[in-house]
């Protein structure tokens, strides 16, 4: 098996967002390369949550793409937060919703290739309504969005947060992978 090797590393820019560094790498076929890193501080969260056949989504603008979208509650685990807390923190404080119950979906990296960030997706269910939020700089509004209207939400452009694509279109097929047109519900 052969193995890119790095021989060093230099900071370019550091900060408690995002860093990033120039990676001296040796290839398996003999040759070096200078490969950028986007090293994220802090581990991602986020989660499908439904009820029944809808899920609850957030309607927010994206300043770097310009585009609004719909997209899943989101955010960071802060430093020694367990994840399904963050997740869990995070649903409450974007969407005014408390999951009562959240169970693992998928693990992944999305920009494998260039990134350490680092997703964990939870399932959130049992929902109970906790307070209402007002626009926020997180969204400009929260809704339970028919899970029947995710594919043609996507296909339209509203739905282009690749994380929330993502987990989204996983939890999709997978519940119906089983043969199962309900979603999924927690074991």
């Amino acid at each position: 098996m052969s193995l890119w090797t790095v021989r060093g590393r230099r900071a370019a820019y550091e900060s408690e967002w995002v860093n990033v560094y120039l990676d001296d790498v040796e290839l398996p076929g003999g040759g070096r390369l200078t490969h950028h890193v986007l090293a994220m501080p802090k581990a991602s969260v986020g989660a499908v949550v439904v009820d029944q056949d809808r899920t609850l989504l957030l309607w927010r603008h994206r300043y770097i793409t310009g585009r609004w979208g719909w997209e899943v509650p989101a955010g960071w685990a802060d430093a020694g937060e367990d994840p399904q807390d963050a997740a869990r923190r995070e649903i409450e404080e974007e969407t005014g919703w408390r999951a009562g119950h959240l169970q693992p979906l998928i693990d992944y990296y999305p920009l494998a290739g260039l990134s350490t960030m680092h997703y964990t997706a939870y399932l959130g269910t049992d929902c109970t309504f906790v307070r209402p939020v007002e626009e926020t700089d997180e969204a400009t509004r929260v809704e339970w969005v028919p899970l029947a209207d995710v594919p043609a939400h996507a296909a339209a452009g509203q739905i282009t947060d690749g994380p929330s694509l993502l987990m989204l279109s996983y939890y999709l097929a997978m519940s119906r992978q089983s043969g199962d047109t309900r979603p999924a519900t927690p074991t």
